[in-house]
């Protein structure tokens, strides 16, 4: 019996029952065309003819038509919706979003993994990308977070060296066991995330079936102008479920686009997608006291000190007309935020407020923020930048200059960020603390039994490729989170040589 045939199956047969009639090919600047099936020739077995603007105007666009890819999180799919208020916050934030019960924004929303390129598997162990881009009365906001509620690393400087070798090697163009676990033996504060990442949540089934964190603290202002910290979490409505490694890996043969078309399908078939967002709630005089630096965000905040306070409903009910204009070019950045959401001291936040923008100015372009998918079309932009490439919205008439005297737009004082104080010498500083408490009690309280042994299996089968000295030090790591954990994976790596050395 044939398969039945899914939405993604049918995509432009659906597509062709919207058209009642057929639109005139034309050329890019709207000419219509005569032939596009052949090129002008001088004679029938003659050169082309340089004057043929129908085929270049075909042929230079495709020479251009890829960007540049995503350093990471290049792999992704995603979908619209509307976010919407069911509990009050208020008393913690401003913002315009949470304003009333029932208010509702659209939201656009991307999942990605993390380490692959473009073409790469749905399905690999790797954490998974969940951004989401809130069109607000008062301008977009982004809330770029991942799968999981902490990181590998705390300082922005090791970002770039954290995903070098989560890459490829530079010579072998592999991926390279060396390479992953020499940094992640040598950088402790990511064992965390690590135990995480080889457990079973290490592969998720599609993106319907996985929370998504804000990861950072952000900082909540009020309508007092009293602040609070906070972390977001987007809890799935379907249900956590991951994939066993037999599975992902047949279908990142079979199937490596398996997240983006059960995420596609859902949609298409009117399951739309839900997830209930929730914020923890940390006041100054918290913070002050707390056992632990709360802006490290290799560290969780513990629920039962910081209770889940529910705030509303993530939906998805709209796939994406074209890939490339909604998915390809959507461009988030943390330091898209708007009045009454603020940034905290987390350093790797700090670092990304930068380097997301910067990032995205090189692969879209000066003007990515006019691009209809990046744009704030709830509000108005209206400021002092022009010009440069594809400047779609360049104000007008108005003046690009301020002060000025000719009715250009005027600060808003009334909005100004919340003050908090600083002290202290300049300098760079370790945020040194315990790396092993919390992932231990992830390993011993959270995890099942069977859950602990896969960990182990997961781990061994990653580090056995690794050098011996490294094999040794990841050994000694995850015996400090947890012994036994520690005497399983050295059992595992001990049997995987074995079983090499009588082959």
């Amino acid at each position: 019996m044939s398969k039945i045939r899914d939405p993604t199956d049918r995509q432009l047969e659906d597509y062709k029952k919207t058209i009642t009639s057929l639109d005139i090919l034309r050329t890019g600047n709207g000419t219509p065309v005569d032939d596009h099936t052949n090129t002008l020739q001088a004679g029938e077995r003659g050169p082309l003819l340089l004057q043929d603007h129908t085929f270049l105007d075909e042929i230079t666009h495709f020479d251009r038509e890829r960007i540049p890819e995503r350093v990471v999180h290049a792999k992704g799919g995603g979908a619209f919706g509307y976010f919407e208020v069911t509990h009050d916050i208020s008393k913690y934030c401003k913002a315009n979003i949470f304003s009333s019960i029932g208010k509702q924004t659209p939201v656009a929303v991307r999942f990605s993994t993390v380490g692959g390129e473009s073409g790469s598997a749905d399905t690999v162990r790797d954490p998974r990308g969940f951004a989401i881009k809130f069109y607000t009365e008062d301008g977009v906001w982004d809330l770029v977070g991942n799968n999981t509620p902490i990181f590998f690393i705390k300082d922005p400087m090791l970002f770039p060296s954290f995903i070098h070798t989560q890459k490829r090697n530079p010579v072998t163009h592999l991926k390279d066991a060396n390479m992953f676990w020499d940094f992640l033996t040598l950088r402790p504060e990511s064992i965390h995330q690590v135990i995480i990442l080889f457990s079973d949540r290490g592969i998720p089934d599609g993106y319907r079936h996985m929370n998504g964190y804000g990861s950072h603290t952000f900082k909540m202002v009020n309508s007092s102008n009293k602040a609070v910290y906070v972390k977001f979490h987007f809890k799935t409505d379907q249900g956590i479920k991951n994939l066993d490694v037999k599975k992902a890996r047949n279908l990142a043969a079979d199937d490596p686009d398996y997240s983006n078309r059960d995420l596609y399908n859902a949609i298409a078939n009117g399951n739309y997608p839900t997830w209930t967002l929730y914020i923890q709630v940390m006041t100054f005089e918290e913070v002050a006291s707390c056992s632990f630096n709360p802006f490290d965000i290799t560290k969780v905040w513990s629920h039962a000190e910081y209770p889940l306070i529910q705030v509303g409903k993530l939906v998805l009910n709209r796939n994406p007309t074209n890939y490339f204009a909604d998915i390809e070019q959507i461009a988030f950045s943390p330091a898209h935020l708007i009045p009454g959401i603020e940034p905290s001291p987390d350093k790797l936040l700090q670092g990304r407020l930068f380097s997301y923008s910067d990032t995205h100015r090189h692969r879209l372009g000066t003007n990515y923020l006019q691009l209809p998918v990046n744009c704030p079309y709830r509000s108005k932009v209206t400021n002092y930048q022009r010009d440069g490439p594809q400047a779609y919205n360049n104000q007008g008439s108005a003046p690009n200059y301020y002060p000025n005297s000719f009715s250009g737009p005027e600060n808003q004082s009334h909005l100004k960020l919340s003050t908090f104080s600083v002290s202290g010498d300049v300098n760079r500083y370790d945020w040194s603390s315990d790396n092993y408490s919390q992932a231990g009690i992830l390993y011993k309280k959270v995890m099942s039994n069977d859950e602990q042994n896969r960990l182990a299996e997961n781990l061994a089968d990653s580090i056995k490729c690794a050098a011996d000295f490294l094999q040794e030090k990841a050994i000694y790591h995850f015996t400090k989170v947890n012994k036994e954990l520690g005497e399983k994976l050295q059992t595992k790596l001990e049997e995987a040589k074995y079983a090499k050395a009588n082959l």
